[in-house]
């Protein structure tokens, strides 16, 4: 008895972190807190397996829980997120060019880092100046509403860009967000081939964006910079400073284009 105990304990603790793993990576693909059924559904876990696995996720800092019984991503993976990117100095480099960038184009300069389907707002700088676009550290959006996220996207080719679509259904935040498939893939595809993405207004009315990838020595994408401003302040002049600060961060993490 005591050996065939033995054998069945650890296939057991692999299936909790398989299921743990399950729920947060369901969590990551929502921008927004998500009910305990949606996750129940998404999962295939019965809702009281489900919370309990939440519960214990949520003694460990991994998910938060709010008020109406709603769940996200906790604090700490955020904060093991920015130990793996300090480890290579990504912010230490991309900041000095960010508040160069902001002092040329007098606007928010963000750093950004996917996260299963959204992006994480992981640095940012903004000018001294009273109206500008605010963007809190932490908070996540959806990769088909943001100029990054969709070259994060298109980057994975066409088969990427359905397999988001499938999982999120591309909810619409605004009447410019693009909520069919074809007219993403579009978008997402020429963004990729022009080397920048706007956001017109796709996450929020009255605010746009210019995104560009970083990339690491390995030539993958580990990160995304954009410029925000009110819409009638964005101006196309800034691509070119954008990519030269994009091409600049990426050369002193180690890529060689």
């Amino acid at each position: 008895m005591s050996q065939e105990k033995n054998k069945e304990k650890p296939e057991a603790r692999i299936q909790v972190i398989d299921r743990a793993a399950t729920l947060l990576d369901s969590i990551s693909r929502y921008s927004k807190p998500v009910k305990l059924k949606v996750l129940s559904a998404d999962t295939g876990l019965h809702p009281s397996t489900a919370h309990r696995i939440l519960h214990s996720l949520i003694d460990n800092r991994f998910v938060e829980r709010n008020g109406s019984g709603e769940y996200r991503l906790g604090q700490r993976l955020l904060q093991l997120s920015n130990r793996l990117h300090t480890d290579i100095d990504l912010r230490a480099v991309a900041l000095p060019f960010m508040e160069k960038l902001r002092d040329k184009t007098g606007e928010t300069v963000n750093l950004t880092i996917r996260e299963g389907d959204v992006v994480i707002y992981f640095e940012k700088v903004t000018p001294n100046r009273m109206m500008h676009v605010q963007q809190i550290i932490g908070s996540r959006a959806p990769l088909h509403v943001t100029g990054v996220g969709k070259l994060m996207l298109g980057s994975g080719g066409e088969e990427e860009i359905a397999n988001y679509a499938q999982r999120t259904n591309l909810p619409a935040y605004t009447r410019n967000t693009y909520s069919s498939l074809p007219a993403l893939t579009d978008e997402c595809l020429k963004s990729v081939a022009q080397g920048y993405a706007l956001d017109n207004e796709e996450a929020e009315i009255d605010v746009g964006c210019i995104g560009v990838l970083l990339y690491d020595r390995t030539g993958n994408i580990t990160a995304g910079l954009s410029v925000s401003a009110p819409i009638e302040r964005r101006k196309n002049a800034w691509i070119e400073d954008l990519q030269a600060a994009g091409k600049a961060i990426s050369a002193q993490l180690g890529y060689e284009n």
